[in-house]
Order: structure tokens, then C-alpha cells, then sequence
């Protein structure tokens, strides 16, 4: 990457390694913090979701607890609960106490609960696994009690319409602070997390903050190019290898690179410890793969979903990091138009020319390896096996609302999106029925939004609109019936309350509410248009 000149790329290589160093001095897990009560803990189910004990907060220095921990479970009648509750206080679910008010309607219910789930500026504690932010944010709700990367762009489109651009302004701010203190923005703001990111959206944020800010759009660029700048090289990084496939890239048969999902740590998730433990035990695959995978998987957002498995159907089949996704290299060729607008305002068109021949070379190299003529859908690429992967998911849309797809591609996209996506209550992830929360018969707020706005890109009033409709109309009978706006919902089966998966269906919904709104607002533009 072509920065201001050779000598300030080197500082930013120099800036990258001291946030790392920060990051191993400072951020220990509780993986770290607590050796083998954390794994006592997690391999017992003391808890019914694995995610409690990582979130909980420690009464004393964890060394102590740690040599107390020794000695007491040496005795007669230890009870390893009772001594999880006379150290730790226990986390509490975002929301858990708000009673909405189904009267007011669905409209006032998100306006209100933007401020339950409104977090202030976190308090540092070294022992605790959350990462202190220095500004406001929203959290996702339910058993999400920290910020999540990609969940609050969508969260963000609410606020948007909620006229709230001061808590957008202070999520950026934030997740700049976490690319300049970390290199990158980790998954959630938690320890656990720093092992790995999520689907980058924070050039989108950057742009949504430009477009709310019209008159200081240029400043808002050029406050958080460098942010840009260094969760780019993050992406880019192939540690010197100008080969086969680096971290989160891939040099593909064409010299061209691409970019996977691939979650630096090797070990079982903290948040899924159990779990991840008995997906390796299942698989053929030696352990350390498995929780690559899996951990990558993480990092994709999708987790889990028939995309990763290589039979299409088990978990212990998952193969993440052997995978292109078509969604990822969509949202870093937008990173890539970014930089390239920041450098064209700031003057610099070496780096201008560079970004925007890297965004040109993406672009080919996304239909090249990701379109599929015969079915007429965008898909992954599996590199190892140099060929597109079987499952056929809604991340096809990503180059539609990147207007990367040609006019062609764009009518097949539609048709199977008619056909073959589209069901009673909204668009459903996948074509696959596996059983993990990221296939049929769910369907997600985010890809609503990505396969409504990229239609509408297209011209495909028609379509987008009655996707549109019918997700939001599902969203608000469920409200109606429950008094809350929920995770995800099963889309084939609209008399259902939820969609299933890995762990409860989460109520709040940060992405749920956002996107609802800005369906809303854009259905009451078209009647008055």
C-alpha cells in the first residue's frame, strides 16, 4: 500500500507492532487470567451459556482467586458454583428490565429503547474482559452487552432516521480509537475478541457520518483516514508471503489477492468453549484446525452457516479459512474507494491512483472468481480446491449494493432472489436446512437491508419494496404479539415468534431496530413520492 511516502508506511508498520505489544501487555483473557478454573468452569455447563463466565467481573486480583481456587477445590465438599458467586459478580442481560409499551407502536418502542441500550463511556478495569470506549454506544441487546463491529453500521441506519448522528459520530469515534489502539477493530469490545475482527464496515460508517455531516463531510474523512488506513493494512498484511494464502490473504491462480476470514488464535472460542471443544472432538480434522475454523467463522459473522461446512450440512466438516468470501472483498473494495477519496482530498495522488487500481483489480478479480453463469449467482470461492463452493447465500448480494455486478448479472441475481430466496416473511440466509442459525429457515436484518438496497441500486423498485414489506410486516407482528424486536426470524414460518440457533434468540435488537426504521422511512418516502 502506497501511503505519504516510504518513511510514513514505516511508521505506520512501527505504530501497527507497538499496538500489539500493547495488546499482549495489557488485554489478558480470561482464558489467561484464570488457568484451569476458566476451563473448570466452561467444560462443566455451570452455566447455561457459555458466554456468563468470560463477562464476569472479578471481586479481588484474579491471583488471588487463582491460589485460593487451588486450595479450596482440594477439599472435602467444594462446590464450584458457590465459590464462582462468592468471587465473581455475575453479568446481566442488556434490556432485562425494560417493559415495552406495544400501544405506542414499534416507531416509539425503538426511539425508547435506543437510550436502554445505550452504553456511557466504559470505566477501565484491568481485570475485566470489557474493553473501556471512551465514548456513548449501543449495545445489541440480550446476552450482547458490549458493541459489536459489524451489527452497528445497521444499528447506526436507525439512528440515522432517529435523527441521532451524535451517537453515530461517537461509534465512529470509537471505532477509530479501537483501530488506533489495537491495529484493527476486534469482533466486540471485549479481551476474547482480540484475536480476531468482523466483516469490515467501518469505511460504510465513515460514509454514512460523511453524508449526516454535509457540510463537514471532508473533515470527517480526513479525521479517520488514518483509521482507515491502518484496519486496511490489518486486512492486507500478508506477513511478507507473496504466495499461497497469509493471515486474511490469499494470492489467487492469477496473481490476483484476495481476502478470507482467518482469526489469529487456535484454541477453543472463550464465549463457546464447551462447544468448540465437542465441534473438534466430532471432526476428522486435528483440534487446532477446528478452532481455526471455527474461530474464522466467528470472524465472518455468519457463525455458523452451510457457507463453512464442506458436506453443506455438519459442523465438523466447517473449512473456513479455505474460503473467499464474495461479501468480504465486496466491503474491502468500498475500503479501497474510501482510501482512494481520502487521498484525492488530501492531495495525494500517487496513493489516489494506487487505491483506485487496487479497487479496479478487486472488482474483476470478485466476478472472475465469485460469479457463477450457470445458476446466476455471486458465490464463494473455495481456493484450495480452485473452484466456487456449492452453497448458494444471501452474501451474493454484497455486489449489488456495491454496484460491482454488470446489468445482467444484476437481472439474475433478481430472479433467483424472486424464485428461490424470497418467502413469506422476508428473505431466508441460504438454500440449506442444516440446523445452524445462519441457513433456512432464518433470515437476518442485515441482509434484508444489503439485498433491498442493492436492488434499489439496480432499479429494482418492485422486488426491493416487497422485500421490504414483507420483512418489516414480519417484524412488527412479532412485536405486536411479544412487545419485543428480536434477533433474527424465521422467514417460512411467519406464525413462529423466532428463528432458531446456537443460542437463544436475543431480544433488543440493535440491528433489527435499526434496520426497521430505515425500512419504514424509505416506505413512507415512497407514498408520498
Amino acid at each position: 500500500m502506497q501511503v505519504h511516502s516510504k518513511i510514513g508506511f514505516l511508521l505506520l508498520l512501527f505504530v501497527m507492532a507497538s499496538c500489539r505489544q500493547n495488546v499482549q501487555m495489557k488485554d489478558k483473557s480470561p482464558r489467561d487470567l484464570y488457568p484451569g478454573l476458566f476451563a473448570a468452569v466452561q467444560v462443566s455447563h455451570l452455566f447455561p451459556d457459555s458466554k456468563t463466565f468470560p463477562d464476569c467481573i472479578p471481586k479481588s486480583d484474579p491471583a488471588d482467586i487463582i491460589e485460593d481456587y487451588e486450595e479450596q477445590k482440594k477439599k472435602s465438599g467444594f462446590d464450584l458454583k458457590t465459590f464462582i458467586e462468592e468471587n465473581f459478580t455475575l453479568p446481566e442481560e442488556a434490556a432485562k428490565n425494560y417493559k415495552s409499551d406495544i400501544k405506542a407502536g414499534v416507531e416509539a418502542h425503538i426511539n425508547t429503547l435506543w437510550d436502554v441500550l445505550k452504553r456511557r463511556p466504559d470505566k477501565y478495569n484491568q481485570y475485566s474482559s470489557l474493553i473501556a470506549l471512551p465514548q456513548p454506544y449501543i449495545v445489541p441487546g440480550g446476552r450482547f452487552r458490549e458493541v459489536y463491529y459489524w451489527d452497528s453500521y445497521f444499528t447506526m441506519l436507525g439512528l440515522e432516521e432517529s435523527q441521532r448522528v451524535d451517537l453515530i459520530e461517537n461509534m465512529v469515534n470509537n471505532f477509530a480509537y479501537l483501530i488506533r489502539t489495537y491495529g484493527f477493530v476486534p469482533n466486540g469490545n471485549r479481551t476474547y475478541y482480540l484475536t480476531r475482527s468482523q466483516p469490515p464496515y467501518f469505511s460504510l460508517m465513515v460514509k454514512l457520518l460523511m453524508e449526516n455531516k454535509k457540510l463537514k463531510s471532508d473533515s470527517v474523512l480526513a479525521a479517520n483516514k488514518d483509521a482507515l488506513e491502518r484496519e486496511y493494512h490489518f486486512w492486507m498484511d500478508d506477513k511478507g508471503l507473496k504466495k499461497g494464502a497469509s493471515a486474511r490473504v490469499v494470492y489467487m491462480p492469477g496473481g490476483e489477492k484476495l481476502n478470507r476470514y482467518y482469526d489469529a488464535g487456535n484454541w477453543p472460542r472463550e464465549e463457546a468453549y464447551a462447544e468448540d471443544i465437542t465441534a473438534a472432538a466430532q471432526s476428522k480434522l486435528p483440534k487446532q484446525e477446528v478452532y481455526r475454523h471455527l474461530r474464522s467463522g466467528a470472524e465472518s459473522g455468519w457463525d455458523y452457516s452451510s457457507r463453512w461446512l464442506s458436506d453443506g450440512k455438519t459442523l465438523k466438516t466447517i473449512h473456513t479459512t479455505d474460503i473467499i468470501p464474495v461479501d468480504l472483498n465486496c466491503l474491502l473494495y468500498h475500503m479501497e474507494i474510501m482510501l482512494a477519496r481520502s487521498y484525492r482530498t488530501s492531495s495525494d495522488k500517487k496513493a489516489e491512483e494506487f487505491m483506485i487500481e487496487s479497487a479496479e483489480k478487486r472488482k474483476k478479480a470478485i466476478v472472475k472468481y465469485c460469479w457463477d453463469k450457470g445458476s446466476g449467482w455471486f458465490r464463494d470461492y473455495d481456493w484450495k480446491a480452485s473452484k466456487m463452493t456449492p452453497a448458494v447465500s444471501l452474501a451474493g448480494v454484497y455486489p449489488l449494493f456495491f454496484n460491482i455486478a454488470s446489468l445482467g448479472q444484476a437481472d439474475s441475481v433478481s430472479l433467483m432472489i424472486q424464485h428461490r430466496f424470497l418467502k413469506l416473511g422476508g428473505l431466508v440466509t441460504t438454500l440449506a436446512d442444516t440446523g445452524q442459525q445462519w441457513d433456512s429457515p432464518n433470515g437476518w436484518a442485515p441482509l434484508q437491508w444489503m439485498a433491498i438496497a442493492g436492488l434499489s441500486n439496480y432499479k429494482k423498485e418492485d422486488l426491493s419494496r416487497e422485500i421490504a414489506k414483507r420483512w418489516s410486516q414480519q417484524n412488527i407482528r412479532v412485536f405486536n404479539k411479544t412487545g419485543k424486536l428480536l434477533e433474527k426470524y424465521n422467514v417460512m414460518d411467519t406464525t413462529l415468534t423466532a428463528g432458531g440457533g446456537e443460542y437463544p434468540n436475543q431480544d433488543g435488537f440493535g440491528w433489527t431496530n435499526g434496520v426497521l426504521m430505515k425500512i419504514m422511512s424509505r416506505q413512507k418516502l415512497q407514498v408520498l413520492n
